[in-house]
């Protein structure tokens, strides 16, 4: 009798613990002059895997700086995200997808980032395709590369 109740123990705590939601991370993404690498006006890391409700925080190491979504380059039905000039900005990113950031000031000069949410971001064809200044899509198209996609 003992051991029967011992088994529906175990067996009511392992349910238990995979009903249990998936903790949600906050991930930074800094925003810098010159990254660790040597290049300038960088989001480091400047391509972040995350699950849907992790948070990302872009935070303005140097002043300067400014992380605002790209009109088209989101999950579809994702608002625009837009933080301010040397301010942190703080998003969850719920949608599954590619969201790709840009600095204002500095996107002439490379300054992007990629989050990638979940496995198999169905917007990743056109982040690859998406026309924007030489040296950002450059950029771009090596860290998306890095990761093998």
């Amino acid at each position: 009798m003992r051991k029967a109740a011992t088994k529906t123990f175990t067996l009511a705590t392992s349910l238990a613990l995979f009903a249990l939601p998936a903790f949600s991370v906050e991930i930074e993404v800094k925003m810098l002059n010159k990254g660790s690498d040597g290049e300038a006006m960088v989001f480091e890391p400047a391509v972040v895997k995350a699950q849907p409700g992790d948070t990302i925080r872009f935070v303005p190491v140097d002043k300067g700086h400014d992380a605002v979504s790209m009109p088209g380059l989101v999950p579809e039905g994702v608002a625009e995200i837009k933080g301010r000039i040397s301010q942190e900005l703080s998003f969850t990113a719920d949608k599954p997808g590619a969201y790709v950031f840009k600095c204002t000031p500095h996107f002439g000069m490379g300054m992007v980032a990629v989050i990638l949410v979940g496995d198999a971001p169905a917007n990743l064809d056109a982040v690859k395709s998406a026309r924007m200044p030489k040296k950002a899509k450059d950029r771009l198209d090596a860290e998306i590369a890095k990761l093998g996609l």
